[in-house]
């Protein structure tokens, strides 16, 4: 990640320091959900699931090496605490980016199948061309995404991102979490039709993408759906 102090990201995310003996001390590894992936330097977010909550593990994190632990509620650890853990990690981010934009290209796609594989080609491929981070497997959801954008450095020249959807504004929020300056839709088949609700509502909930993409101003290609035939 891009070295932020606990003081720097608890603004960012609007939390409050609670057992934060040093507020300068600097994030310096990845950001994990998992305490058994924390290492030195890194930050834990504590995620609240069905079957596990993370804040049961804030302090095996800390021993594992992380500096503090964005959570809900207070924990026996040094945190960042926060009305919403998942809406933190999206912000932080955001943040990110933000920071990295003159230096990143950020490629996002998306489609009713193939994504996977396809990151894992593109990825390849730009490789060759500078430092390209992208998920492992298929993160791609409201976690996967933001925790594959944090891996970013300041030498990271391309940032692949798959982007998974259950329906209509799923992929508007992971977008506006990760401006993407290269969108590839895939394809509009009949995966998880039910959740959609038919093929055009797929369509349209897929195409949230494309208008992520910068504008003619900023750039970019215009109104690209009118660019896309048949669309």
């Amino acid at each position: 990640m891009i070295a932020m102090t606990v003081r720097e990201i608890a603004g960012l995310v609007g939390g409050t320091l609670d057992r934060v003996d040093d507020p300068d001390a600097t994030i310096v590894g990845e950001v994990v959900i998992d305490s058994r992936e924390a290492g030195e330097g890194s930050l834990f977010v504590a995620i609240a699931g069905e079957r596990v909550d993370g804040h049961d593990f804030s302090g095996a994190a800390i021993r594992n090496g992380a500096v503090a632990v964005l959570a809900e509620h207070l924990v026996d650890a040094p945190a960042i605490i926060v009305p919403d853990a998942l809406k933190a990690l999206g912000a932080l981010s955001r943040e990110v980016l933000v920071r990295a934009a003159a230096h990143v290209t950020v490629v996002g796609l998306t489609g009713s199948a193939g994504k996977t594989s396809t990151k894992d080609l593109l990825a390849q491929v730009l490789e060759q061309f500078g430092q390209t981070i992208a998920p492992v497997g298929s993160f791609n959801n409201e976690i996967g995404l933001p925790l594959t954008a944090l891996r970013l450095s300041p030498e990271t020249e391309f940032l692949v991102l798959e982007m998974g959807a259950r329906g209509k504004g799923h992929i508007a929020y992971l977008a506006s979490l990760t401006p993407p300056r290269v969108g590839l839709v895939l394809n509009i088949g009949t995966a998880h039709m039910g959740e959609f609700g038919g093929r055009e509502q797929t369509a349209l909930a897929k195409g949230e993408l494309l208008d992520s993409l910068p504008t003619a101003a900023e750039g970019g290609l215009g109104d690209i759906r009118e660019a896309v035939v048949g669309w």
